[in-house]
């Protein structure tokens, strides 16, 4: 039997790069996405191309219902997941200062980067725990993509910040939890990539780019988080669960 991964966020941007990573490794694919699937149909056909066997799970990981309609698709598909790779998440509608950041920003941003994905990483390990003691050879890999926002500060969108902070510990938390079931938890952690979510702000890092922002002097790509995650769910770190994998160009190196 194929392995298969669930990866929610998978239609677009980082989520489609690891998507294609995932397919390329031999995986079918459960994609996660908050669009008709219609609307996500080309993207769909180009996984299947790759050789993957593709379900499309709509919801939105903020709503309960639409966690269990996901989870339920996708198990009700391929009878099993490998892997859960978090990677769905939002910025802030508006980017406003710190003393200007409204309860209702807070709250969406927090139930979609963090809430959403706790519960529903939550619902899928206690899975992947029973099936792992069902069949010890059962494998399993569960992975979290942050954001350097998680450490590094940005006024204009604190509640983002907070979220992926968060989320990072929540990366830990299943670490420890997960681990007496031999599932490995890992935290993807990109730097400045090139999405539509951050094609607003372009100009400003382009700029940054050129003046030594990272020591890589180019953005990011979904191509390169999803070559982090295969090696992660390839098992090419059988002795790090619980650890970071940055990749940011080397943008958090402390230099004089």
């Amino acid at each position: 039997m194929k392995k298969t991964a669930l990866v929610t966020g998978g239609s677009r941007g980082i989520g489609l790069g690891i998507a294609k990573a995932l397919a390329r490794e031999g995986y079918n694919l459960a994609i996660n996405g908050v669009r008709p699937e219609e609307a996500a149909q080309e993207t769909l056909d180009e996984l299947r191309g790759l050789g993957a066997e593709v379900v499309y799970c709509q919801g939105n990981i903020a709503v309960a219902e639409d966690r269990a309609k996901v989870i339920d698709t996708a198990y009700q598909a391929f009878g099993q997941l490998n892997v859960l790779v978090n990677n769905a998440g939002i910025a802030p509608r508006q980017r406003l200062d710190l003393l200007e950041t409204t309860p209702e920003s807070y709250r969406e941003v927090m139930q979609t980067n963090l809430e959403g994905p706790f519960f529903f990483t939550q619902a899928v390990a206690k899975r992947m725990a029973e099936a792992r003691q069902a069949n010890p050879g059962f494998q399993a890999t569960i992975v979290f993509v942050t954001s350097i926002s998680a450490t590094v500060a940005s006024i204009n969108r604190g509640e983002y910040c907070i979220s992926k902070a968060g989320l990072a510990m929540t990366s830990s938390l299943f670490a420890v939890r997960m681990a007496e079931y031999g599932v490995p938890v890992y935290e993807v952690r990109p730097g400045i990539i090139a999405t539509d979510m951050t094609s607003k702000v372009q100009e400003k890092y382009d700029q940054l780019f050129e003046n030594g922002l990272a020591l890589q002097p180019r953005w990011g790509t979904p191509e390169d988080i999803g070559k982090a995650v295969a090696a992660l769910t390839r098992g090419d770190f059988p002795y790090s669960t619980g650890q970071i994998i940055g990749v940011d160009g080397g943008m958090l190196i402390d230099r004089l």
